[in-house]
């Protein structure tokens, strides 16, 4: 599978992001668990120099708790903050809370020594579309203020958001970057539903999807339809929609929905935790 676009809107928002940067002390990236590197904008790291780091790996519910552990290791040997989140689950705030407690305490202290009482931080939440960037804000700062969506490009504009006393966040659209120099990236933001579904062949993402998981995770396929995982990955997807009973009129087999459950089903976690990247 081909993947190439990069919507103007994009490159406005990077513009902006490279304004804004200059007001922030901390760049907070929410991340994708099952995908760290592909739901990883590498501009960020030339945008955010300089800056305080901290790495959200949100939906590592949904993601191989094994492979979460490493990736926490990985990231912590790099030289970043970083947090597992779900960011639907508030309970997890308080580890994200304790976090930026520690990453603040030296700007306070530089701060005090300056006369500045009472600044808050100022941090910029950043991240991909569709990695549950407003989710994380809406969760954090415990009521509706960021909008959110199971579809990539729901926050337009930027937006600062007094969370309490000591931190303020500045919420910014999901920007993807113009070319994946490895399809292999364009493949893994598909999956996760990163890249907008109306431009994605969903026949092919399910048969790529198929063989990822018969190779990385042999009996998972079976488990959850009853399928032969030694067929080629067309019949699997066939046998899908006939132990669903998916059919068309005239009594043929809805191959299109069975491709459909497949990807919906891997990105709602039904399928089991799956991570599509190692360390």
């Amino acid at each position: 599978m081909e993947f190439q676009w990069y919507p103007g809107h994009m490159t406005k928002a990077k513009r902006q992001m490279q304004e804004d940067i200059k007001l922030i002390d901390l760049v907070i990236e929410v991340i994708d668990a099952r995908c760290p590197v592909s739901s990883r904008n590498p501009d960020i790291n030339g945008l955010a120099s300089g800056k305080l780091r901290l790495i959200l790996l949100n939906k590592s519910d949904l993601a191989d708790k094994e492979a979460n552990k490493k990736w926490v290791e990985y990231f912590k040997g790099q030289g970043f903050y970083v947090v597992e989140l779900d960011s639907r689950d508030r309970k997890n705030m308080k580890g994200v809370q304790a976090t930026l407690d520690e990453v603040c305490a030296a700007k306070f202290e530089r701060d005090r020594k300056r006369g500045i009482k009472n600044r808050p931080v100022r941090a910029m939440v950043v991240g991909i579309p569709n990695v549950g960037k407003s989710t994380f804000i809406n969760s954090f700062a415990g009521r509706s203020v960021a909008k959110t969506g199971n579809k990539p490009g729901v926050t337009k504009g930027k937006q600062w958001i007094k969370l309490n006393k000591s931190v303020e966040l500045l919420d910014t659209p999901g920007i993807l970057w113009p070319k994946f120099e490895d399809n292999t990236v364009g493949l893994h933001l598909a999956f996760i539903g990163s890249i907008n579904d109306a431009i994605i062949e969903t026949r092919e993402l399910s048969l790529e999807l198929a063989d990822f998981l018969k190779e990385t995770y042999p009996g998972i396929l079976n488990k959850r339809y009853e399928v032969d995982e030694s067929a080629v990955n067309h019949e699997i997807i066939t046998e899908i929609a006939a132990k669903r009973n998916f059919v068309k009129k005239g009594s043929e087999l809805d191959f299109d929905k069975a491709a459909a459950v497949l990807i919906d089903e891997f990105r709602s976690g039904n399928l089991g935790n799956i991570t599509l990247e190692r360390p």
